[in-house]
Formats: C-alpha cells, sequence, structure tokens
C-alpha cells in the first residue's frame, strides 16, 4: 500500500458538512422534547434579596430549577471549583445563571426569561485589573489574586550593574471572542437514575466529570455523547460543562428531554474569552544586542471566576521570554478577580500575550541598540543545546535563523522595506513590512500528560475494519482525517477500512481533552501505539505474516476474533525519557517539545482615515513531520486570520461588566476581504516521540500575527503602539498624539 501520510487525502467529514448533511446539536429532536433557557444577573455584584415571577406567563406548566434544587454539589467542576453551577445568595458577575427555565414552546420560554425579574443588594463591583490590585477590600481572598507563579532563572538581580542599556516596556492585549460559526448547545435526557447528555463540545470526559458532581451521580450513571461540533478554539473546552448541567438539572427535574440552545447574543455575553492581559518588561542588554537579563511582569483579568486561569496563566508565563536565549530571568505572573464573566481559553491561552509583548519589546530593543530588527533576533534566537526561560534544555534540531531567512526571502522583506522607506514621506497610504518570532509548547504543561494518563485504541471488526476509539474530538480542525491516516499507515490498510466512533464516554476510554495541540501528537502517538500493538498480536498469534495484504489482514482479524471474542487494543501515555518538572518552582522540562514559527507580515496605513490593511502574509513553521498538508496549512492560514482580528478588529467593549456589542454585526472580525494571501511553509524536523513525527500545529500560528502586524504599523508610521487591537480611533489618537506625520 502506499504512503498516506504526507498527503491532502480527503477528509472523511468533508462530503456530509458540504452537503448539508451533518446533524449538529440543534438539528436533533426528541419526543416529547422541552426547550430551556437560563435566567441570568444583570447586575456585576451583590446579594439576592428575592426572584419575581411576572404576571401573564403559564408558571405552572414550566419546569423552573434554581439553587436549592440541585441534587448534587452547586459548583462546576474544573481546577477550584470555586465557579456555581447557579448562583445561591450571591451575584459575582452580570450573566451569572441564577435559574433555569424549561417549556414544551420554545418561544414561550424566551418571553417567560424576560418575566422573570431578580433582586439584588448591589455592592461596589472591580471591573478592571488596576482596580483588583487596588482596593483595599478582599473580596475573592488572598488579594484577589486567583494565582501565581514566579519563573526564575540564573542572577537577574546582579545583572542590571553590568548592562549596556536597560530597557523598560508596557504591553496591554484585550479580550478576544472565540467565534466558533455554532454557538453552545446541549440535549439532556434524565430517565431511571442515569442521564444522557448529547451536544457540542471539545472535552466530553470534562463536561462528564462537571455533570456527575452536580447531578450527585457516579461515572457510570453519565454519559456525554458529541454532536458534530461547529469550531470550539477554546471556547467549548470548560463552557460546555455549564450548559451541559442545566440541561441536564432541568431533564432531571421535567422528566422529559431538555435541548438548551444559546442564540448568538447570549453565547457571546455570557461565554469565555481571551484573557486581556498587562505585560512589563525590564531588560538587560549589551552593546552588541545580546540579552543578559529579562525581568517580566503578566498579570491577566481572570473575571469572576478562576476557571482555566491558571493554566492560561502557566503557558503564558513560560512562553514570556520568546523563542531567545537570555542567562538571566525573573518571570512574576498572576491572575486576579474581576466582576466579569470568566475568562477561558481561546487559542494559544496566554502565549498570543506575551509573545505579542516580548516580540514589541525586541523592535525596542533593536532600536536603542542601533540594530536592524532581523539582526537582533537572530543574535540571540535560542539554539540546541540552550535552555529557556524553566531551565528546559533544547534537544530538537532547530534552525531559526534558517527559518528567518527564509522567511524574510519569500517576503521580499529587505528591498521592500527600503522602497516603503523612500516612498512612504510622498504618499498618504503607507506601507510598513514586520517580523515576529515564537514558540509553542505542544501538549499540557510540566506534569499535565502524566496527570491526564490518557488511554485510547483501536479494535478491529470480523470483517477486518479498524475502528479508532478515543475522546479526542472532531471540531473542524480534521482530527478525524489524521488519526485515520496514522492508523491506516501503520496497519498498512486503505483509509477506508479506518473510521473514528464518535466520542461517547460510554464507549470510548478518556484521552484527555482536544486543546493545547496535543491531539496530533499525544493522541496520534496512542493511536500508532495501539495499532502497533494490534499488529504484533496477530502476528505472534501466527495469524498475521510480517508483510501482508489488506485482505490478509481481514482474515487475520476475522480469525483472532472467531478464536478470542474480540480484538481490541488499548494503550496509555508514556511521557518521553528524562522529562522532569518541578510543579512548585515552575522548573524543568516544560513540554516534551516546541513547534517553532517565524512570521513576517506587510501592511498598508491610510493616514486620512486611519485603517490598517494586511496586504501580506509569510509564515515559515516547524511542526515536525506533517500528516497532512491541506490541513496543517489551514490550521496555519485560520490561525493568522485570527489573529489578524486580534491585533486590528477584534474590540470587546464592556460597560459595568457587559460586554456591549455581542452581536455579529459589532462586534468585528476579519472577513474574506481583509485577510490577505497567506504563504505557508513548513520545516519538517521529525520529533522522535510523535506520531510519524509530528508535533502540534493548532495553537502556534494565533501567536505571532499580532506583534507582526504591530511591527510593521510602526514601520510604515514611526508610532510605537504598545497595546491591541489597534483600531482605526487608537491609531488616529496615537498619530495625533505624536505630530509626527505631516499630510501630503
Amino acid at each position: 500500500m502506499n504512503s498516506v501520510i504526507g498527503l491532502p487525502v480527503r477528509r472523511n467529514d468533508g462530503a456530509e458538512k458540504v452537503a448539508g448533511q451533518s446533524r449538529y446539536v440543534d438539528d436533533l429532536r426528541m419526543p416529547a422534547m422541552l426547550y430551556g433557557a437560563t435566567v441570568r444577573s444583570i447586575v456585576a455584584r451583590g446579594r439576592i434579596t428575592g426572584i419575581h415571577f411576572d404576571d401573564g406567563i403559564p408558571w405552572d406548566e414550566f419546569t423552573i430549577v434554581r439553587a436549592p434544587d440541585i441534587p448534587g454539589k452547586n459548583c462546576i467542576s474544573l481546577i477550584l471549583d470555586d465557579q456555581p453551577c447557579l448562583a445561591d445568595g450571591f451575584i459575582h458577575h452580570p450573566e451569572e445563571p441564577v435559574l433555569l427555565l424549561a417549556h414544551a414552546d420554545r418561544y414561550l420560554v424566551e418571553e417567560a426569561r424576560r418575566s422573570v425579574r431578580i433582586d439584588v443588594d448591589p455592592l461596589p463591583p472591580i471591573f478592571n485589573m488596576e482596580d483588583s490590585q487596588a482596593r483595599k477590600e478582599i473580596i475573592w481572598g488572598s488579594d484577589n489574586i486567583f494565582k501565581q507563579f514566579v519563573i526564575e532563572k540564573g542572577n537577574i538581580d546582579d545583572i542590571w550593574a553590568t548592562a549596556d542599556f536597560v530597557i523598560e516596556g508596557e504591553y496591554h492585549t484585550g479580550a478576544q471572542e472565540q467565534l466558533y460559526l455554532e454557538p453552545n448547545g446541549m440535549i439532556a435526557v434524565a430517565a431511571g437514575g442515569n442521564v444522557s447528555v448529547w451536544g457540542s463540545m471539545q472535552c466530553p470526559y470534562y463536561a462528564h466529570n462537571a455533570v456527575k458532581k452536580v447531578m450527585g451521580l457516579n461515572d457510570e450513571n453519565v454519559r456525554m455523547i458529541q454532536t458534530v461540533t461547529g469550531g470550539g478554539f477554546g471556547g467549548k473546552e470548560d463552557y460546555p460543562s455549564v450548559i451541559a448541567a442545566h440541561a441536564a438539572l432541568l431533564a432531571w427535574k421535567s422528566g422529559k428531554p431538555v435541548k438548551l440552545v444559546y442564540d448568538r447574543a447570549e453565547d457571546m455575553a455570557a461565554t469565555p474569552k481571551r484573557h486581556p492581559a498587562r505585560i512589563r518588561h525590564r531588560t538587560a542588554v549589551r552593546a552588541d544586542g545580546k540579552l543578559l537579563g529579562m525581568e517580566i511582569e503578566f498579570t491577566v483579568d481572570g473575571g469572576a471566576y478562576a476557571t482555566l486561569s491558571p493554566v492560561v496563566l502557566s503557558r503564558g508565563a513560560i512562553h514570556a521570554t520568546g523563542p531567545y536565549f537570555c542567562p538571566n530571568v525573573r518571570i512574576r505572573s498572576q491572575a486576579v478577580a474581576t466582576n466579569t464573566p470568566p475568562y477561558g481559553a481561546f487559542r494559544g491561552f496566554g502565549a498570543p500575550q506575551t509573545l505579542f509583548a516580548v516580540e514589541r519589546h525586541m523592535d525596542r530593543i533593536a532600536a536603542k541598540v542601533g540594530l536592524s530588527q532581523a539582526e537582533v533576533r537572530r543574535k540571540n534566537f535560542i539554539r540546541k543545546g540552550q535552555t529557556t526561560a524553566t531551565g528546559q534544555e533544547i534537544h530538537d534540531d532547530l534552525d531559526l535563523s534558517g527559518m528567518l531567512d527564509r522567511a524574510l526571502a519569500q517576503a521580499d522583506y529587505h528591498s521592500k522595506k527600503l522602497r516603503f522607506s523612500s516612498e512612504n514621506n510622498r504618499k498618504q497610504l503607507k506601507r510598513g513590512i514586520g517580523i515576529s518570532a515564537f514558540f509553542h509548547g505542544a501538549g499540557f504543561t510540566g506534569s499535565g500528560e502524566r496527570y491526564l494518563a490518557s488511554i485510547a485504541g483501536v479494535e478491529a471488526t470480523a470483517n477486518g475494519e479498524v475502528r479508532i476509539l478515543t475522546s479526542a474530538t472532531e471540531i473542524g480542525q480534521g482530527t478525524n482525517t489524521m488519526l485515520t491516516q496514522i492508523a491506516a499507515e501503520t496497519l498498512s490498510l486503505s483509509l477506508d477500512h479506518v473510521e473514528i466512533v464518535t466520542p461517547d464516554t460510554a464507549v470510548v476510554p478518556n484521552s484527555g481533552p482536544t486543546v493545547a495541540s496535543r491531539t496530533c501528537m499525544v493522541i496520534g502517538r496512542l493511536i500508532e501505539r495501539a495499532a502497533l500493538d494490534m499488529k504484533e498480536m496477530l502476528q505472534r498469534s501466527g495469524l498475521l505474516a510480517s508483510t501482508y495484504t489488506p485482505s490478509e489482514f481481514r482474515s487475520a482479524c476475522s480469525a483472532y476474533i472467531h478464536q478470542h471474542g474480540s480484538l481490541r487494543v488499548f494503550v496509555q501515555y508514556e511521557s518521553p525519557p528524562d522529562i522532569l518538572w518541578n510543579d512548585d518552582t515552575h522548573r524543568g522540562d516544560a513540554y516534551a517539545t516546541f513547534a517553532w514559527s517565524v512570521q513576517v507580515a506587510e501592511v498598508s496605513v491610510d493616514t486620512a482615515t486611519y485603517e490598517v490593511r494586511v496586504e501580506d502574509f509569510v509564515a515559515v513553521q516547524d511542526i515536525g513531520r506533517v500528516i497532512h498538508p491541506v490541513l496543517a496549512a489551514g490550521q496555519v492560514e485560520g490561525g493568522i486570520a485570527q489573529g489578524i482580528g486580534f491585533a486590528l478588529y477584534e474590540n470587546v467593549i464592556f460597560k459595568n461588566g457587559r460586554m456591549e456589542n455581542c452581536q455579529m454585526s459589532n462586534y468585528i472580525i476579519p472577513t474574506s476581504a481583509d485577510v490577505p494571501p497567506i504563504r505557508v511553509f513548513f520545516v519538517e524536523n521529525p520529533y522522535a516521540f510523535g506520531p510519524m513525527g509530528a508535533k502540534g500545529v493548532g495553537e502556534l500560528p494565533i501567536d505571532g500575527p499580532a506583534p507582526a502586524i504591530v511591527n510593521a504599523i510602526e514601520n510604515a508610521v514611526g508610532i510605537s503602539l504598545n497595546s491591541i487591537p489597534a483600531t482605526p480611533e487608537i491609531l488616529m489618537k496615537a498619530i495625533r498624539s505624536s505630530g509626527c506625520l505631516s499630510h501630503p
């Protein structure tokens, strides 16, 4: 059989999606189904003093669930278990769920939701990081801080006296909405002491654990089944646990199936977004541009509950020094509480914030020491054998300078930069070009993968078909196709003889969450190992020769199952050797491996309208062996498009802790007209412990666009922007206050 690795094979879910045959959660119907809705607070902070039900609604026909009705623990289980399923006496943010409604008429449910009034005795709220840190009144305990990390390397305190330059900068990044195509939705059935939930999600076992605790049930009494999911980007990592628990409570109390699906406005207003962040840099630099010491403060707004803030904070801190070697480092990081809806995971989770800051800071360093933006990076790139901020030695082959050269050549960087410099003083439309270099750890941080102890497997049917058993989810990124390729390649079968079993906690093992660029590298490796074990079992049994045809494999499977009853192999995650991590000190091997990238953005800036357009984009990345080049390129292109939105357009507007622009008409994202030609190039350095040598790709591409774009804006107009999104309003204010531009 010819190899299927590295080929752009057809997506195995593509035809149904293109034909409109895929059934998403809102396409599903069940007999006697009710429709659910969530009644939320509109006050940011206070004590609930009463709940009133207005006249004109047949309340006796409704199922109503309040906090005292919860049979288990009133908590959405995740990391700190601090978020209630339903508010019980106290409100911490607007949009906080207070009670649930269900009725057979979905339109009457909406009318009823508007007819519930919640009386709240308001208390002074906190809406930003600065106030959270400054307020003397401690609201959450421990100085309103959810989590803190300190990373230290070398001796930062003694380095300042030896530096030729000490360069400081402060950088800010805003919230960002995931804006997946399909809003959150669940259908729950409760009968005979069991609860089954179907829905749109990334992590079935996260939701399984949350529902189990809310309902007070055992593992075997709760079942989560993923429906076709229209995107996630991290936004369907933890929040489906909330909506699944709500649907389950309504189904349990009503005795009927309940569908709970958010409309776009509710989904945008109530669910987690990317954490706003503030990053401060103080850097000791030698006269030749070499980094001597980096002191970094990284603070994120966690919102009202911790949710995933600890892991976002950790990853952001670990990536805060960028892909550079620095002998002396101190990174202080903290996630603080505010009275806004909790923030959560979004593609890159933490790294886009800190990498924006370090890449902007590298341009500032270049200007100070008199080097080009490319040369200051080249001089400080980390190399094989050197160590990261956590003390992790780089063992993989790595050539960041070669990747930089390739990106600059493909972008025609040097000649364009010269041409733009000579032309810009004569034009209203000014052009600029900027660089970013970055990395992203693949898989969970530190001991995370050991703790998860993920399991995946394969089984064969009597006719020789192979089924992949994993809770890793397809959310549009091509997981099902990629895992099928790995299994087919390992077993020397055609793709037509391999299928993915729908993620269902009653059927598939816990393979961990579909997050953190771990699916290909970690789960793909498990599938590869399980397939190898299956092949060896058949060969040891004498049923299969060392070389075989697909028909001989099918015959061997049939014979084995006839003799033994089943042919199923599960394997559990095994850490690569010599991976050591200290959770207390945040020191050691943070990730088994890293993906690396260099990006170059070309922009135009209209100095009359203050609009910025990205005109061209080049991305060079090392993600190990490329399993499916079209899917991998699609991941890069999609990440860059989201990064363009992060940099220029996506401005979440809050008023009293509530998102004001929670519609697609006033929350602006890049359209196809705003996305430039994106030229994607792969450098393949196979990773020994990834399937067929692959690493992760999903998170990496969103880390670099924002700094490359803002660096290009500075190159075009000479204005140093240190916060994003760089909307026309922000750019106008910066240009006018600088007074450095004269219009032709």
